[in-house]
């Protein structure tokens, strides 16, 4: 059948046509939207901001031991709010949920309390003052709670606020005081462990007092004064051995007694004092001494024959006796000079020894200095750490190191937070009226009546002679009137449904208002 173009008209018997089609649906969807929008429970909403500070004292002062960024900082601590018995005893406290303890376990009962506590940071874009790139810090959150009861949404929400002050400044302590504890644990066991070491440098230094490293030069230098010396004292014993040997020979030659030779002389002056006599006088000065000499070579001899008859033969003479005198020093010296170069020889020894064992001992002796140097390193380093561990602990303690600071605590609501009731009836409108145009349009491209003499003649291609107007019965009239009942309580019904949704929207816009005011003044 070929459709001719609509004009107003024929939009307005469609209209006329289709009214309940358009007004069931609309009505329908409104009233449900009334319905869910009155039959829902208001919930209000309380909000605590808190900021996120700095430390006080500039870091190139006091290092704060805590090494957690703010935001891990804050979940960590997030979470243990929101544990099971964290919750429960918060619940139990302020007796939340107890329309649903009957239905509910106590396990759904806390996860339903996580689900309306909310937690939102806020961050900023800056730019990183070790590094100089941009990126993104958190410098507050804000932590909400929601109810159905104002009073107890607000309280609720203080106490998670305390919680995560309280929980913060906890969590800030206990890591520096951990800190300081495991610093000083370390530094005892170092301190332990470089006594040892100290102890063990001592024994090996005992052990290898004269072959250490710092006396290899020393070790040298003497080992060159004692080859000087041995060399000296070898010159000198070659000189001692020649002298010997002449003294030996010069000792062949002389005999060791003098009466022989005395014997001799005595002939001699005999002869001498004959021949004087022969031609001097007694008082001759010559016969004189040469008496003198006999009487005293026979007076020497006497003597020695007595000596003789005490000690027995020993050498009389004093050439003899002299030469063996220095015979027997030289040999004493040779003695002693052999001696002296034994003694020199076995240090000699003894300082090749420390010197061939000097780079064993400088092995040894070098990888324990290294490890008492680290040792004392290591010691010193953490005693450092130590003291700037407690200046952090102090700087937790006096609160001046980075923490959470209320700026905003939990308000009392004024009004709920939800549900939107003036949204709810916003949306059954528009999805009423949507849905009853879209019923109405549907039946309207279904429906093959002919309503019309134009249609009809469009579909018959014959002209229409003539047109019955329409007759109304009187059931017809019965039925029209019980429709327009039906609209008159359905229009009442919107109405009042209206009325309703503009009261509260009425309520909200004061609500809002008399906030601006408040906040403006």
């Amino acid at each position: 059948m070929e459709t001719s173009q609509k004009t107003v008209n024929d939009y307005v018997d469609i209209l006329k046509r289709r009214k309940w089609t358009l007004i069931i649906p609309a009505l329908t969807f409104f009233l449900t939207a009334a319905a869910i929008a009155l039959s829902l429970p208001p919930i209000y909403k309380s909000t605590s901001t808190i900021l996120v500070e700095e430390q006080e004292i500039p870091a190139e002062f006091v290092t704060a031991t805590v090494t957690s960024f703010a935001e891990q900082r804050i979940q960590t601590i997030n979470q243990r709010i929101m544990s099971y018995t964290r919750l429960i005893d918060i619940i139990n406290r302020f007796n939340l949920y107890s329309d649903l303890r009957n239905k509910w376990t106590t396990e759904e009962i806390a996860e339903k309390m996580r689900e309306d506590i909310h937690f939102e940071s806020v961050s900023v874009d800056v730019v990183d003052r070790h590094t100089g790139r941009p990126t993104t810090a958190t410098i507050a959150f804000t932590l909400s709670y929601e109810g159905k009861n104002p009073d107890t949404v607000q309280r609720v929400t203080n106490v998670l606020t305390s919680l995560f002050l309280q929980k913060n400044l906890e969590v800030r302590e206990r890591q520096t005081k951990e800190t300081s504890k495991f610093i000083e644990e370390e530094m005892k066991k170092v301190q332990v462990n470089l006594h040892e070491l100290d102890a063990e440098m001592a024994a090996f230094k005992a052990k290898h007092i004269k072959e250490l490293p710092s006396l290899l030069q020393l070790n040298l230098q003497s080992l060159h004064t004692m080859e000087s010396s041995i060399a000296r004292l070898n010159e000198r014993l070659g000189a001692l051995k020649e002298r010997k040997e002449y003294l030996e020979t010069q000792l062949v030659v002389i005999s060791p007694n003098l009466e022989q030779e005395q014997r001799t002389r005595m002939e001699e002056l005999k002869l001498q004092l004959a021949y004087l006599k022969s031609r001097f006088s007694d008082e001759y000065p010559d016969i004189i001494k040469v008496k003198a000499e006999l009487f005293e070579i026979e007076k020497g001899k006497n003597l020695r024959n007595d000596e003789s008859t005490l000690t027995g033969n020993r050498p009389d003479n004093p050439a003899y006796i002299t030469l063996a005198s220095q015979l027997a020093g030289t040999q004493s010296d040779i003695d002693s000079i052999k001696r002296q170069i034994m003694k020199f020889t076995q240090k000699v020894s003894q300082y090749r020894r420390r010197i061939e064992a000097t780079p064993k001992v400088e092995e040894e002796y070098n990888s324990l200095l290294i490890e008492q140097e680290n040792t004392r390193a290591k010691y010193s380093d953490l005693m450092r750490k130590l003291m700037e561990a407690r200046v952090a602990y102090g700087l937790e303690k006096g609160q001046k190191g980075e923490r959470f600071t209320l700026i905003e605590p939990a308000r009392l609501p004024k009004k709920p937070h939800k549900p939107n009731r003036v949204v709810i009836l916003l949306i059954g409108v528009v999805l009423g009226i949507g849905a009853g145009c879209g019923v109405a349009y549907l039946k309207e491209i279904a429906d093959q009546t002919v309503r019309n003499s134009d249609t009809l003649t469009l579909a018959t291609s014959c002209p229409v002679l003539v047109t019955i107007p329409e007759i109304t019965t009187h059931k017809d009239a019965i039925s029209t009137r019980k429709k327009r009942i039906w609209l008159m309580t359905g229009l009442v019904l919107f109405i009042f449904i209206s009325l309703v949704g503009f009261h509260y929207l009425v309520m909200d816009l004061n609500i809002v208002w008399a906030n601006v005011m408040g906040n403006g003044r």
